[in-house]
């Protein structure tokens, strides 16, 4: 059996001087130059990402100061706008509060206009008292029939201007010979205007 010694070291079994064996030559780089490579390699790239790292911190940071800076400029230029936004809003609601009294102002005057016309379209009928409650208007006057007065109450209902019209009374005036004439009394609930 043929024994090879790959360590390169002479076998002392046969006492003494043996054939030595060769030992192989080491063309290459030692293993532990290699290691040395690879750390120094390693160290190299920590250290460019630690370059790199400290770039983007200081980055974020000039990025950070920015944002900062845009925030406290916003936040007057929101304080602001919130001020300008409350004046307006008092403004329109003095405006809406003068619209209202002028509107409350001429109410009274239109829905006598419209009541006028109203009376005056309608055939055969005339008012001689008009009271105003607050919530509801009576009417008293004459028409010379009970049509003229169904009419009359049809007409108050399309204009509009009041939620019901209900009719009270109508009796025929005895003091009147010459024709008929009938007195009635409406009480009309006033609509929103």
């Amino acid at each position: 059996m043929i024994k090879i010694n790959l360590l390169g070291t002479p076998s002392s079994k046969h006492g003494g001087k043996g054939a030595a064996m060769p030992v192989m030559p080491t063309d290459g780089p030692s293993p532990l130059f290699a290691v040395l490579i690879v750390l120094v390699l390693a160290l190299v790239g920590n250290g460019i990402w630690y370059v790199m790292l400290d770039r983007r911190a200081k980055q974020i940071q000039q990025d950070l100061a920015t944002a900062d800076a845009t925030q406290k400029r916003l936040a007057g230029v929101k304080a602001a706008y919130l001020e300008k936004q409350r004046q307006a809003d008092l403004y329109k609601r003095r405006v809406d509060v003068i619209d209202q009294l002028r509107a409350n102002q001429s109410g009274p005057a239109n829905l006598l206009a419209s009541l006028g016309d109203t009376v005056n379209s309608t055939e055969a009928v005339w008012l001689t008292k008009m009271s105003d409650t607050g919530a509801t208007i009576d009417l008293t006057g004459t028409a010379l029939s009970n049509n003229a007065v169904a009419n009359l109450i049809t007409n108050l209902r399309k204009t509009g201007n009041f939620k019901s019209v209900e009719i009270k009374e109508s009796v025929q005036d005895a003091t009147v010979k010459d024709y008929q004439a009938f007195n009635f009394t409406l009480t009309c609930e006033k609509g929103k205007s």
